[in-house]
């Protein structure tokens, strides 16, 4: 059994990055950091290295003597990114699912039933867990491609919680994630990539008209 540490700087940046994706602290809002500061109550050296950390996953923007404010959402970002994901990912799940070992099938369908069961929960942090069953179908084809993807998915989390905010949307996500991930422990490349660049492509769709493009 492996131990995991969590420094006091990992653990302020949980809770303000929770914050963040929860809406709790809205797009455009500018950080008092003596506010989190006594909130969470830690002191500022911690929380600055939360915040920069924050800055590099693309949820803040630090301006030069007026601190960080919360990265706007756009319909510019939102295009970028899942067009990104679109061109890449498909793929890179295929070559998951080619290298996948019984262990990395166990993985998968455990992270699966950790989001339908934070769908369930109400308050539950569930865009999360949708990110970490993404990941965990990437993962077996190599660390670099599971960590440009990573970096893609931190980004686009926000917007996935915007998506799926219509009534409707959760029940279809998880319709298509079953399906993604059937094909996937079959190693029906085919259909793997068909799957993953229709619910990408969905998603991106419906922010589309969500932000009136």
């Amino acid at each position: 059994m492996s131990i995991i540490v969590r420094t006091l700087s990992d653990q302020t940046y949980e809770a303000v990055r929770r914050k963040i994706l929860c809406g709790v602290i809205p797009a455009g809002t500018p950080l008092r950091q003596d506010v989190i500061a006594t909130e969470l109550g830690v002191s500022k050296i911690p929380l600055r290295e939360a915040l920069g950390r924050l800055e590099q996953d693309g949820l803040l923007i630090s301006y030069p003597n007026r601190g960080y404010v919360v990265r706007p959402l756009t319909k510019a970002e939102a295009a970028e990114v899942f067009a990104l994901r679109l061109k890449l990912e498909p793929g890179a799940v295929v070559d998951g699912a080619r290298r996948a070992t019984p262990d990395h099938h166990a993985a998968a369908c455990a992270a699966l039933a950790a989001l339908e069961l934070d769908q369930d929960r109400d308050g539950a942090d569930h865009v999360t867990q949708n990110r970490l069953f993404h990941l965990s179908l990437i993962k077996p084809g190599g660390p670099v491609t599971y960590q440009l993807l990573k970096r893609l998915h931190i980004l686009s989390e926000r917007y996935v919680r915007l998506h799926l905010e219509p009534k409707g949307r959760e029940d279809r996500a998880r319709l298509e994630h079953r399906a993604i991930l059937e094909a996937w422990i079959s190693m029906d490349a085919e259909r793997v990539d068909r799957l993953v660049a229709d619910h990408i492509r969905s998603t991106l769709d419906d922010l589309h008209v969500q932000f009136g493009v």
